[in-house]
């Protein structure tokens, strides 16, 4: 399905100049996009943004990767040549117009380039400037470069992830990219309410390793009640207070055949729902198990229970008898599971962008619904796509002004 109709454009009339790139930056410019703000991507007319070209593979080769399409859905794209003059002075121009700039550049790159904050800010005072950098400013390692994996384990993620007595372990999730990036797109939604009671603008900046933190409280809650530093748990509750907590195999017993199973300290019904479901009545107020503290002296035998159950069952039919039941519950879904789920679909959860050059690409939307309804999804800009459009739009510039510009190597 393409939406669900009608979706409330909450950003109508906000430009963004998008000058990111790889992830981190675009996860937060289309996360405005999403919410009907005009993101146009400023790409160099030598191949774009190496997100075009990144994970492409042997097959793809002369398309844009599934990953650039990923990051990219709803913006336009108009290319710019930045170490031309011109192209410096029409981002410039660009940025007088513009409510929001956005740039994850490597430490330095964006002044080097002259669009430092201090530039565009005297351009457009009003203006709110958002960057992503791999470590504060000031610190240590400000000049450090940084991907999602070094945020990842500079900002304590891997440090909780992994089996109890193995090394750390990076998560399957981009945290350090896509995690940092909705938190910026956050901060300048706060910074655009504000601007329109003061007409201020604001410079926000946010660090990768820094973000990080917000993710990892609950080990930093288990830190400050045990006095040490968080521990890796597996696939268990990381704080260690919930038995059971963690993955049972199940038939046919393929790589994700699991069911998560957990029960709620803070509720008592959970166990006793689960022993009744997988046939061990006969527990039910049985010292060894009756409370958390209790089943913690004794998870290994909970654990095979458990085990010996979900083994007769497959994942989906093991979520829907706990699931009814009332026990928390949860099968492992795959990736291909999760793009084939029917339900997805029909909510607009997952939605299939036409792309001009590589067609139908099923991927996922704005998870966030408006009354009901999400936004529909645009496919992510051809290179140069929307040039014409835009100086257009926003600079007044017509025909024969963009084809000189052309000529003169700015576009």
């Amino acid at each position: 399905m393409a939406a669900n109709g009608g979706f409330p454009c909450c950003l109508d009339g906000v430009r963004v100049l998008d000058l990111t790139q790889f992830e981190a930056g675009p996860s937060c410019t289309e996360a405005l996009a999403w919410l009907g703000a005009e993101v146009v991507k400023v790409e160099n007319p030598q191949g774009g943004e190496a997100g075009r070209f990144s994970l492409r593979g042997s097959s793809g080769q002369g398309q844009d990767s599934w990953y650039f399409l990923l990051f990219n859905a709803n913006k336009k794209s108009i290319t710019v040549n930045l170490k031309s003059t011109r192209g410096l002075a029409l981002v410039k121009d660009m940025a007088a117009k513009a409510d929001v700039f956005v740039e994850n550049f490597a430490p330095g790159a964006i002044e080097r380039l002259g669009l430092g904050y201090d530039v565009v800010r005297e351009i457009n005072p009003g203006i709110v400037y958002a960057q992503v950098k791999g470590f504060g400013t000031g610190g240590p390692f400000e000049n450090n470069l940084a991907f999602d994996m070094i945020a990842q384990a500079t900002g304590g993620v891997m440090s909780i992830t992994g089996e109890r007595d193995g090394p750390p372990l990076k998560p399957g999730v981009t945290l350090g990219d896509t995690g940092t990036g909705m938190l910026l797109a956050i901060s300048i939604l706060g910074a655009l309410y504000r601007r329109k009671g003061t007409g201020e603008g604001e410079r926000i900046e946010i660090a990768m390793q820094d973000a990080m933190l917000q993710y990892i409280r609950v080990a930093l809650s288990t830190q400050a009640t045990y006095g040490v530093a968080a521990k890796r748990n597996g696939a268990k509750v990381l704080s260690g207070f919930a038995v059971p907590s963690g993955t049972y195999r199940c038939k046919p017993g393929g790589p994700n055949d699991y069911v998560y199973v957990y029960t709620s300290r803070t509720n008592p019904a959970h166990w006793r729902r689960l022993l009744e479901v997988i046939g061990r009545k006969d527990l039910i107020g049985d010292p060894r198990y009756e409370t958390g503290l209790a089943r913690q002296d004794h998870e290994p035998e909970v654990d095979k229970m458990i085990g010996d159950w979900a083994l007769q069952h497959d994942k989906r039919e093991a979520m829907r008898l706990l699931g009814e039941a009332g026990v928390p519950a949860g099968a492992v879904f795959d990736t291909l599971e999760l793009t084939n789920e029917a339900d997805f679909e029909r909510r607009g959860i997952m939605q299939t962008m036409e792309h001009p050059t590589v067609g139908p690409f099923k991927m996922p939307g704005w998870p966030v619904r408006f009354g009901g309804r999400t936004p529909e999804l645009k496919p992510a800009p051809l290179l140069g796509q929307h040039t014409t459009e835009v100086l257009g739009e926003w600079l007044g510039l017509q025909g024969a002004e963009v084809d000189q510009l052309g000529r003169d190597g700015a576009i």
